[in-house]
Formats: C-alpha cells, structure tokens, sequence
C-alpha cells in the first residue's frame, strides 16, 4: 500500500520540502501495534496497545489482538510470532 510516509518518529517524512510517499505497510503495522484504543479520533476503537501485554507477559493476547486489528485494517495475516521481545509480522493488504 502508498501512502505518506513517517520518520522513526512518527513525524512526517519530507524531502527537497515535500512530503514522501511510498510503500506504507510495515509503517501502518508498526502503528497499529504501537497505538492503544483511543489515540485515533476518527477511529477509537482500532490499535493494539502492545506497551499493556507485554508488561504482563501476555505473548498469546497480544498476538490474537494483533492478528484482529490487522485483519479489521484489510490485511491478510499468514503468521505472527515474538521472538526474544521482537514482534515479526507476515500480513499484507
């Protein structure tokens, strides 16, 4: 998927003083995976909030919440695994 593409921050990504447009798909997980319900006004429900399961250790939840939010964002999800606290994501749109 195109789309508007952000720095390491979050931050809007320009060059040459124009916005970057480009393959969006690991920036849109990385998103949802980061945000927890709520930070998206026009959509409050969406995100998974991942800071809350891995404080309790919660490998299976957010593994399922992960495999739901994605899949309610459009995206066919073929496997997701955490190895060593990294979260690897096999979906695409």
């Amino acid at each position: 998927m195109k789309d508007i593409l952000l720095n390491t921050d979050f931050d809007l990504l320009t060059a040459d003083g124009d916005l970057v447009v480009g393959e969006s798909t690991s920036q849109h997980q990385q998103l949802l995976i980061v945000s927890a319900k709520g930070d998206f006004k026009e959509n409050p429900t969406i995100a998974v909030g991942a800071g809350g399961y891995l404080k309790d250790e919660d490998e299976t939840g957010l593994m399922a919440e992960i495999k739901i939010e994605f899949e309610k964002d459009g995206m066919i999800v073929n496997e997701i695994t955490i190895n060593n606290g990294n979260i690897e994501v096999n979906a695409n749109y």
